[in-house]
């Protein structure tokens, strides 16, 4: 069985995709790419994707993650670039590779945001940072199916800041975007966690609902607050190794050589 990564996108309108919609628009990829699907057992049989960590319906993303088995190999450039011929433009797979290390949710340890503030200044927007970022703890309500929780915002932010942004069209005024690195933990601090956070530490109220976008996750470099790329290990592993008869069958479409001398030989 073979095991394949693959790094999708949710951009523009198809960020309010929740989930589920996802699922079946990427199982319906599959069926008309003729993906060899390895299938689960039992009564009601389904195929075996699983899907690390999605971002929230309303949020766009450039890094989600899953995993796919297969009962036949395939190249994963090729099965990548047939799966994003058969989703929806804004659904585009971006990477694929073979899984040849375990852990692949482990290693999602962090993600890096972008929130677009339209109608903040920086020199506001920056202020918020600052107190916010001061504040040894940052406690945020928000609610749940089991009722209201709270909890703290801050711990889970390893950097923060604001930089200038351009307006969409001419004359829309002031602009300013955060970029915000996130630990991923338990309970899960999401954006507008961080968000309802500013507020309470320095009253900054954005005028419309902020445009988040997921720029990246994986494994987090606590000194340098850089996110890496969590596919790395299984890309390393595979330039490591050896090439196999399945690995051969599915980069060339041949069938791997059988015993006896190779053609041409004396």
């Amino acid at each position: 069985m073979q095991r394949i990564r693959l790094r999708y996108t949710k951009r523009g309108r198809l960020r309010f995709t929740s989930h589920r919609d996802f699922q079946r628009a990427f199982e319906r990829a599959l069926r008309r790419a003729e993906v060899p699907m390895a299938y689960s057992a039992g009564f009601t049989p389904h195929p075996k994707v699983s899907y690390a960590n999605a971002a929230p319906t309303g949020t766009g993303s450039e890094a989600e993650y899953l995993e796919i088995a297969l009962t036949e190999p395939r190249d994963p450039d090729k099965l990548r670039e047939l799966l994003d011929e058969s989703l929806p433009a804004g659904l585009d797979v971006t990477d694929a590779v073979e899984a040849r290390t375990s852990g692949l949710a482990d290693r999602l340890g962090a993600s890096v945001w972008e929130l677009r503030l339209d109608g903040v200044g920086l020199p506001e927007a920056q202020g918020a940072v600052a107190s916010f970022l001061a504040a040894e703890s940052v406690e945020v309500e928000r609610r749940t199916k089991n009722g209201l929780r709270t909890f703290d915002a801050r711990g889970a932010v390893a950097c923060l800041e604001a930089v200038e942004g351009a307006a969409d069209r001419p004359g829309e005024g002031a602009c300013a975007i955060l970029r915000l690195v996130v630990r991923h933990s338990t309970p899960a601090v999401r954006p507008d966690d961080v968000l309802s956070g500013l507020r309470a530490t320095a009253d900054l109220a954005p005028p419309v609902p902020a445009a988040v976008t997921r720029l990246a996750q994986g494994p987090l470099d606590e000194e340098s607050g850089t996110v890496t790329d969590p596919l790395a290990p299984d890309r390393e592993a595979v330039m490591a190794a050896p090439p196999t008869a399945a690995g051969l069958t599915a980069a060339t479409g041949a069938p791997p050589a059988r015993g006896g001398a190779p053609e041409g030989s004396a």
